[in-house]
């Protein structure tokens, strides 16, 4: 490995899985992850999330991590490194992300305003929407918000990936799991209705399940595991030559999942229990949670702890998914990693502005982008919610798609096996493997497809 691979390598194998766990788990997994299972017929979404991210989440894990750790370098250099006419899988990757952190940014805003208020003791009044929908209204106080938490993360950044961020980083996940699961069992004890809710949640109800839940797991798990935005090529472009990435990217998958699942244990109980409606999206969160905080006994606090752990996720998600731009401008530019950095950021802050004065009664609330849909024609959506649609629903699944059409066709099995198992030490690619890339990884971004464009219901 040469030098400039040696400095870039993260401290420990448990550092840069604490960092890619930390990577996948985010927002997504405390606010969609609930409300999609409680839909999707509780314990039948879960069971058959679980499979996704045994056929899904981590073949794509494993093959974006072998990429990267093959070319060290950038996302868009890494998929040239076999093929240079294969740099446009790395772009694609890297425009779904800079799209998601465009919008990710200005919600985690929302996440670190909560914290505070609840910390400070501010009165949220009997009217939680009315509230929430007054403050992401303004134009200039969740942008405050937001930059606050990007100047945080771009301080930590300009370090680099595998220095002080993951160091922090092997702090913040351990206590994410204990604040929520804390959170969790404080919501059993104190809701009446709680038990119902976690029954509700673990034993499967199939005749709820449809395509849709289908393709909205599939969603759910490329966003919540991280895969189709490069994190993980980005990452792997630090990992050490003699790390085993079968095992590291099964344990990063199973992070990922346990969070998610216990995220379900903490939002989905309580929520019930107190006879509140499971809503979409960030307020799920910001609504529901924060109303059932208000009647809870120590409700301050438990609110307090529970915007913490948000925070945690936030910044464990973010540490990367801002690295993957930036590593692009560096390396491209020819620029220090600091400078790099700060630019980087201030983009994603002018377009994060956007994605916030379109939401509520924003003052480009009434800009709507077009949208087209079998059977419906076109439909028309905000700045937040197109970059939502267009980054999580396409680009997303096409990423995945791309990634597994470019390691079995254009790199080739031989290649990509020699890359994965470090030459043969940790074994061989099976049979089941090479279906999964050829026929299963496909067939579930394709659902998706379909799914985003109303071709299933």
């Amino acid at each position: 490995m040469s030098n400039s691979a040696k400095k870039s390598s993260f401290g420990s194998r448990f550092g840069y899985i604490m960092v890619a766990a930390g990577a996948a788990i985010g927002l997504g997994n405390i606010w969609k992850f609930p409300y999609l299972a409680y839909g999707g017929g509780g314990g039948a979404f879960v069971a058959v999330y679980i499979i996704l991210c045994i056929v899904l989440g981590h073949p794509v894990v494993e093959m974006e991590t072998a990429v990267g750790r093959y070319a060290k370098t950038n996302c868009i250099d890494a998929y040239g490194a076999v093929n240079k006419k294969w740099k446009f899988v790395g772009v694609v990757n890297v425009i779904c992300t800079v799209l998601i952190d465009m919008y990710y940014i200005i919600v985690s805003g929302y996440v670190l305003k909560y914290a505070v208020d609840f910390l400070i003791g501010t009165d949220f009044g009997s009217d939680k929407a009315a509230f929430y929908n007054n403050f992401i209204s303004k134009p200039v106080e969740p942008l405050i918000w937001s930059g606050i938490l990007m100047a945080i993360t771009v301080i930590l950044l300009s370090f680099g990936i595998t220095e002080i961020v993951e160091k922090v980083t092997k702090v913040i996940m351990p206590l994410l799991f204990v604040l929520l699961i804390t959170c969790g069992i404080w919501a059993l004890f104190i809701s009446e209705g709680a038990i119902d809710g976690l029954k509700f949640y673990l034993i499967p109800d199939f005749s709820k399940f449809t395509w849709k839940a289908f393709a909205d797991a599939c969603v759910q798990v490329m966003f919540s595991v991280g895969i189709g935005w490069a994190i993980f090529t980005t990452l792997g472009a630090s990992v050490s030559d003699s790390n085993n990435i079968r095992k590291d990217s099964m344990w990063v998958t199973i992070c990922d999942t346990c969070v998610a699942l216990t995220a379900g244990f903490v939002i989905i109980p309580s929520v019930v229990g107190s006879g509140k409606e499971m809503t979409a999206g960030p307020s799920l969160i910001f609504l529901a949670m924060t109303d059932i905080f208000a009647k809870f006994p120590g409700g301050r606090f438990i609110g307090f702890f529970f915007f913490t752990a948000l925070i945690f996720a936030v910044m464990s998600t973010y540490f990367t998914i801002l690295e993957i731009p930036v590593k692009c401008v560096e390396e491209k530019l020819k620029m220090s990693h600091k400078k790099a950095t700060v630019l980087t950021a201030l983009v994603i802050m002018v377009g994060g502005a956007l994605c916030s004065l379109s939401q509520g009664s924003g003052i480009l609330s009434g800009v709507k982008m077009p949208w087209w849909s079998y059977g419906s024609g076109l439909v028309y959506y905000n700045i937040y919610d197109w970059a939502d649609c267009l980054s999580g629903y396409i680009l997303l699944p096409l990423g995945c798609l791309l990634t597994t059409f470019y390691c079995w066709k254009v790199w080739g099995f031989k290649g990509y096996e020699k890359e994965l198992t470090n030459d043969g030490k940790y074994g061989k690619l099976s049979l089941y493997n090479r279906i999964v890339m050829t026929v299963v990884v496909p067939a579930l971004t394709i659902i998706v497809l379909l799914n985003c464009f109303g071709f299933i219901k």
